[in-house]
């Protein structure tokens, strides 16, 4: 098939794109390079082409039979609701457009984010209470494509719990905890958790949630599902695993949580998934950290 992957340099989309192409795909990308770093891409051998999707001719590329629009400004941190909506839901009614032109079908990237401070676990049901400019800008996606009754056979949204894995070190102070905590600890410091480290988040391995864009594919229906692992582990647990994974034996050095607000659990109802796209999650904390740093090293 020809598949585009918009956003194919970033973190999730170039593990994408390169899984794709393996399988034998004719795979395209286009980034912007904005948020996103070309060394990712090292081995690919499809087109990448430049391109800010919200403003992209994408009729260039010709037909293409499925889009993975990865493609968003990512950042929680940015504040401006004008160019975080401009970029992200502009970028998703775009590619909504192309792939009503080929008749292709369409899975994007949502966020746990949409789910704001609302009690674990997450249903794909609960009301949306997203807290930031990035949050919204998926909840606004997520409501355009539940509202969709136009011409395209499937649009599937997959809702990002906490990915970590190869390929993010570009994200820096939005990469994740397991890749800061394993920098800290390769220099030889002590891991900075906040007291007393068990909070918990569910965490889900890059190579987990390319195998849900692969099963959404092949959905039946249109739907918007939970990408997640459904069993939270908390900082601790992720310190201890990376102390085994890179030969170290460092305690956490604990500080005092500056923020007023913090969500002590993150997890995923992860029954629709299963149930929606085939899709669960085969990695645990222990097993995706030593496929992470063992076997790929940081990258």
């Amino acid at each position: 098939m020809k598949i585009l992957v918009t956003g194919g340099a970033g973190f999730i989309g170039s593990n994408l794109a390169l899984k794709l192409e393996s399988l034998g795909h004719e795979v395209i990308v286009v980034d912007d390079f904005r948020g996103s770093k070309k060394e990712n891409l090292k081995g690919f051998a499809g087109n990448v082409v430049y391109g800010d999707v919200a403003h992209f001719d994408f009729s260039a590329l010709g037909k293409v039979d499925v889009i993975f629009h990865q493609a968003a400004i990512t950042d929680t941190l940015i504040e401006d609701e004008k160019e975080m909506m401009d970029a992200n839901v502009g970028g998703f009614r775009n590619v909504i457009f192309f792939a009503e032109s080929c008749n292709a079908k369409l899975i994007y990237a949502s966020s746990a984010g949409v789910y704001g401070n609302n009690a674990a676990p997450n249903k794909e049901s609960d009301e949306l209470n997203p807290l930031n400019a990035y949050a919204r800008s998926k909840a606004e996606m997520d409501k355009i494509a539940r509202n969709y009754d136009g011409s395209i056979p499937l649009i599937v949204g997959l809702r990002y719990f906490n990915v970590y894995g190869p390929g993010e070190s570009y994200k820096r102070h939005a990469s994740s905890m397991a890749y800061q905590l394993a920098q800290q600890m390769k220099a030889g410091k002590r891991p900075r958790i906040f007291k007393f480290g068990e909070q918990k988040r569910d965490f889900i391995y890059v190579k987990d949630v390319v195998e849900a864009n692969l099963s959404a594919m092949e959905a039946k229906k249109s739907c918007i599902v939970n990408i997640g692992t459904g069993k939270p582990e908390s900082f601790n647990a992720m310190v201890k695993n990376l102390n085994e994974v890179l030969g170290k034996n460092l305690e956490p050095d604990y500080f005092d949580n500056p923020y007023g607000f913090y969500q002590n659990l993150t997890c995923a109802e992860v029954s629709r998934a299963k149930e929606k796209i085939g899709f669960a999650a085969k990695y645990s904390l222990a097993a995706g950290i030593k496929d992470y740093f063992r076997e790929n090293g940081i990258s």
